[in-house]
This record gives structure tokens, C-alpha cells and sequence, in this order.
């Protein structure tokens, strides 16, 4: 037999209906709100560097696992230490050789970050943010142009996505200044939406699909003012064969005046300078 109080009705002010629409988080999550938070999404960030007074923007991307030297070079001497315990190990092997090319590649840390520099000091002076650093708010080559901007004690931009594997912002952003994305397109329609240029490092997937997107907008004509600048010609040049696409046809020759090389710091700077009237042509 039921108790006297079984099905005494539940408060009306304890119901989850009962909650403000904008406090109910549970409700906020449904599939059917998902157009409300993508443009959710899209409006706070928008709405903050607004605020914050950010005219326009250089994208800096590259390899998150591109540390500083000091740091690469101690990873060398593990794996050379592992080796020499197990010579005839081929993994052993493997990742001294890995290490060996990481370490080569970590000159682009301190490229990165003299370019951080560089853009911050030239551009946010009396009260401007014109050209102001921004990255995807990892570690690597993202930390390194973050970093070069806390240098000169200039803002800068990362905008971070949730991932399965947990990201976290690295500790040179603007902390105010500092973003957390879910959804991929709206994280790339702020990598570009003040953009003047982008600034490519040796990297992986992700800057593969930040160049190769911002190419394709170049390409369509849906954006004509972002420079893409690629930086350390020798690693882009045996990665992708840009040649081999117009030789077959599946780029036009004119396709290849969309992107420029750059190997130091200033030189990308220069290039970008020049194009946006910063600097005399």
C-alpha cells in the first residue's frame, strides 16, 4: 500500500520548468538550441574584442608541440640517452630522429615570438590595437607569439576550442582576452573576421587546415585582404609541391602569388607592413 505522502505533487518552483530560460543550462544543451548557441558563440567574442578595442588582427599559427630550444634540446639528449641503453632498439632510433628534426625546428619558437614582438610594439601604441596577435591559445608556436607580445606588455588573442583531450590557454594571453570555443566554425570565422594576414610556422593538421582554408577563401574571392605569409620556405616547399598542382592543372599559376615566404621575424612583418600601407612599398 502506498505511504500517505507518495504522490504528494512536487512544488512548482522546484520543477526545471520553473527555471529561467537563460539559467537553465540543461535546456541551453538541447539540440534544437543549437542555432542560439552558435550565435551565442559568435557574439561574445565579437562583442568583447569590440570592447577591448581590437580593430584588426594577424593570425599566427604553427605546431603546438614545437617548444623552445633549451626545452627541444634536453628532449634530444632523453632520447639519445634511451638510445644508448638500447642501441638496437628501432623505436629507440625512431625518436632520436624525430627529437634531431624537432630540435632543428624549434628556431621557429624564437621566430615566432620575435614576431609577437615585433607587430605588438610597432602597432598598439598610444591607445591603438590595430594588428594584434592571434592564436589558437596553445602551447608551441601559438605560446611563442603570445609570449612576444607579453614582452612589450602589448594584448594579444587566443581563441581555444574544447577537444577530447583537454587544452589548456597557455599563460601569455590577454587573460581578458583569452577564449574558449565548442564549435569549429565559429572559431575560424574570428581567426579571419580582422584579419590582415595570416603567419604559417612548420605545423600539423591544425595549420594545414587553417592555410589551406584561408587559401580557399583567397582563391574564391570571398575575402581579398588577408595576406598569407609562410614562414621557413624549405619546410613548405618539400611538404606541399605547389608546382605539381599547376603542372596538373588543379591551380592556376596565378594561384601561387596568393601566399608569400618568409624566413625571419621581420621579413614577415615587412611583407605584411607593406601590403596594408604600414610601411612605404
Amino acid at each position: 500500500m502506498d505511504s500517505p505522502d507518495a504522490h504528494t505533487p512536487c512544488p512548482p518552483e522546484l520543477s526545471s520548468s520553473y527555471i529561467p530560460a537563460l539559467e537553465d543550462t540543461e535546456f541551453l544543451r538541447r539540440d534544437e538550441l543549437r542555432p542560439i548557441r552558435i550565435g551565442l558563440e559568435l557574439l561574445k567574442a565579437e562583442l568583447i574584442q569590440r570592447e577591448e578595442g581590437v580593430r584588426s588582427t594577424i593570425v599566427v599559427f604553427g605546431s603546438a608541440r614545437i617548444q623552445e630550444p633549451n626545452v627541444m634540446r634536453e628532449a634530444l639528449q632523453r632520447a639519445e640517452e634511451e638510445l644508448a641503453r638500447s642501441p638496437d632498439d628501432p623505436q629507440a632510433r625512431s625518436k632520436v630522429a624525430i627529437a634531431k628534426r624537432q630540435y632543428d625546428l624549434s628556431k621557429y619558437y624564437d621566430i615566432a615570438r620575435e614576431f609577437g614582438r615585433i607587430v605588438s610594439s610597432t602597432c598598439q601604441i598610444d591607445g591603438r590595437c590595430d594588428y594584434v596577435v592571434v592564436t589558437g591559445g596553445g602551447p608551441g608556436i601559438m605560446e611563442a607569439a603570445n609570449r612576444g607580445a607579453a614582452d612589450v606588455c602589448a594584448k594579444s588573442i587566443g581563441l581555444n576550442i574544447t577537444l577530447p583531450h583537454e587544452q589548456r590557454p597557455n599563460p601569455y594571453i590577454t587573460p581578458h582576452l583569452s577564449f574558449q570555443f565548442k564549435y569549429f566554425a565559429i572559431r575560424k570565422m574570428h581567426f579571419l573576421l580582422r584579419a590582415k594576414a595570416l603567419v604559417a610556422f612548420p605545423g600539423g593538421f591544425g595549420t594545414l587546415d587553417e592555410l589551406f582554408e584561408t587559401l580557399t577563401l583567397l582563391q574564391t574571392g570571398k575575402t581579398e585582404r588577408v595576406m598569407v605569409v609562410l614562414v621557413g620556405r624549405d619546410f613548405w616547399e618539400r611538404l606541399i609541391d605547389w608546382r605539381w598542382l599547376v603542372d596538373n592543372g588543379l591551380i592556376a599559376e596565378h594561384d601561387l602569388q596568393l601566399f608569400h615566404y618568409a624566413e625571419t621575424a621581420q621579413e614577415a612583418w615587412e611583407l605584411i607592413a607593406r601590403q596594408n600601407g604600414v610601411l612605404p612599398p
